[in-house]
């Protein structure tokens, strides 16, 4: 279906706009002759439109994806994060990696909607689109090759499983969510709304943005606002959960005793804050798909099937003793 060598449109052609486009070869070797992925004898180029700085699981999921996508392996990565989150720089180097002709075009959206435009172009060039991570909506299969990403309703839904058999006469609660409109976010909350018991309290759903800081500000309001009546709180990652964690100590409460609180990534901090008893349940979020997402691109590349949703394994931790075990070993 996809050409397997792109001839570049362009030999050495300058990226548009002013987003810093670079090179990366992230594991070594940047004087390697590199492989073949391409079958050619040529460096596969790929574009990654990416998220960029935004906390331990997307630097986690980034080096992975730069380190396995490396010279040594075949091909020549471009790496664009947006700018602040802005999805306006994304869309400016996704387009640009059309226009230079790049064999195959890795994105990670900031925003969910408005992909449509740019990805029909990326059609119509026979250019394969692999989502890592995050959806798109409308959810049109026929715009992109592959998503490649955990089981965002299953992990949320075992976590609210986990906090069923914790309260089983239910309890008062708070979600801190992502910014608004991610399909992660979405389905964060559709796995956790359709599996907790009805007997359970929702006093505030709010965003903070991934985000410790906010979520510490935001959590100490809502503790204040509910004089400390609080059971349980269900952070959609990581770096929310400690925000949390932190209000729940200024309040003079105990983390992990006073307020259960429920994360997904699976970060060491939160592991180590596992171990420690300030979270309660941290449900792993795996970001380590790298080499899953080279086999994508190249059986798309060759013409052969994929799979237009490829679900990644990932794990929960329930105990400061899964979290001892867990963290000798942990690669993010």
């Amino acid at each position: 279906m996809f050409r397997t060598a792109r001839v570049r449109a362009i030999a050495g052609l300058a990226l548009v706009g002013a987003i810093a486009i670079s090179a990366t070869a992230c594991s070594g070797g940047s004087g390697s002759t590199g492989g073949d992925a391409g079958g050619d004898g040529e460096l596969t180029t790929i574009g990654f439109v990416a998220v960029g700085p935004e906390g331990g699981w997307r630097t986690a999921n980034e080096k992975n994806i730069q380190d396995s996508f490396s010279k040594e392996n075949g091909f020549d990565l471009k790496y664009a994060p947006a700018t602040n989150g802005d999805q306006n720089s994304q869309i400016t180097a996704f387009t640009s990696f059309i226009d230079e002709g790049v064999d195959a075009i890795l994105l990670s959206a900031t925003e969910a909607t408005g992909w449509e435009s740019v990805l029909e172009r990326a059609k119509e060039a026979e250019i394969p689109v692999v989502l890592l991570d995050r959806g798109i909506e409308p959810n049109d299969t026929e715009l992109y090759t592959s998503r490649i990403a955990p089981d965002n309703v299953g992990i949320s839904g075992s976590a609210a499983e986990w906090a069923n058999g914790q309260f089983p006469d239910g309890a008062k609660y708070v979600v801190l969510e992502g910014p608004p409109g991610l399909s992660v976010v979405n389905d964060r909350n559709k796995g956790w709304d359709e599996t907790i018991d009805p007997n359970f309290t929702k006093l505030e759903s709010q965003s903070a943005n991934w985000s410790t800081e906010e979520a510490k500000s935001v959590f100490e309001t809502i503790l204040k606002a509910n004089n400390n009546d609080v059971q349980l709180v269900f952070a959609q990652n990581d770096e929310m959960g400690l925000g949390a964690a932190l209000a729940v100590e200024e309040a003079g409460l105990k983390p992990g005793t006073d307020v259960k609180i429920i994360t997904i990534d699976g970060t060491k901090a939160a592991l180590e804050a596992l171990e420690a008893g300030r979270l309660s349940f941290v449900a792993e979020y795996n970001p380590l798909f790298g080499d899953t997402a080279i086999d994508v691109v190249k059986k798309a590349l060759a013409g052969d099937s994929v799979e237009s949703e490829i679900v990644v394994p990932s794990v929960t931790f329930d105990s400061p003793d899964a979290a001892k075990e867990a963290l000798p070993t942990r690669a993010y």
